[in-house]
């Protein structure tokens, strides 16, 4: 016995979007969708709707890891390819953007840029990224892998890439395994060294951020990084 190809019914959702772009749409139909780009002869309605279930709304899926995903029954390798697919392009899509334009100090771009890249790591890395006297970027880079603390954390090796790419200020960017991006102790004296460090060197420090589960902690935005600039200044 052959199984009904879902043509008519996929067919719909696609003319319809075409019409209308995402308007109308339920979450589980743009799951749905980006299913079957995997497995294109394949009815996948109940999978997306197990989906919806399981993460709750449209967003959830997308930030499923891969793993997580095939947890639900009947969501496999090879039908993930159309989420995975959206997720690399949105990265590549916020990469580009950040790096055609001025930071302008948002937290907020930066973790909705580095979220992807860091979420599902098992270990801390830290990351760089180097901007020119108009807080456009430059680069970003990864420099540190494992427990960031101040054994890990070495200034010198910063300030050497900083001088490499004439930056003229700096963003530093690191995850918390745990989910938890609640600065430690020693996320605190890292940060109060890098900022000591970069201006000794006429850099400027505009941001810490850690990134945990769908969360994150700004140094800037908690005040911290004016702190230690003024710390810097009473100890001159």
């Amino acid at each position: 016995m052959k199984l009904k190809k879902p043509q008519g019914h996929r067919q719909r959702l696609r003319e319809k979007f075409l019409k209308g772009g995402l308007s109308g749409f339920l979450d589980y139909e743009i799951v749905e969708l980006l299913l079957t780009l995997g497995t294109p002869r394949r009815d996948c309605k109940d999978q997306a709707k197990k989906a919806i279930r399981e993460f709750k709304t449209l967003g959830g899926v997308l930030e499923a890891s891969s793993h997580d995903l095939q947890k639900i029954r009947g969501i496999g390798p090879h039908n993930i390819f159309g989420i995975r697919f959206v997720q690399e392009v949105s990265r590549r899509f916020l990469r580009e953007r950040m790096m055609k334009k001025a930071y302008c100090r948002s937290s907020r771009e930066v973790f909705d840029y580095l979220f992807h890249a860091l979420r599902d790591l098992k270990k801390e890395n830290f990351k760089v990224l180097f901007l020119d006297a108009k807080n456009q970027i430059l680069e970003e880079k990864t420099l540190f892998e494992g427990t960031v603390d101040s054994s890990a954390v070495y200034p010198r090796e910063i300030i050497k890439d900083a001088l490499r790419y004439d930056a003229s200020s700096l963003i530093f960017v690191h995850n918390h395994p745990s989910g938890d991006p609640e600065p430690s102790p020693c996320d605190k004296e890292i940060t109060r060294d890098l900022v000591f460090a970069a201006r000794v060197m006429q850099l400027k420090v505009l941001d810490h951020i850690i990134i945990g589960n769908n969360c994150y902690f700004s140094f800037a935005d908690h005040g911290l990084i004016d702190e230690y600039e003024f710390l810097f200044q009473q100890s001159g």
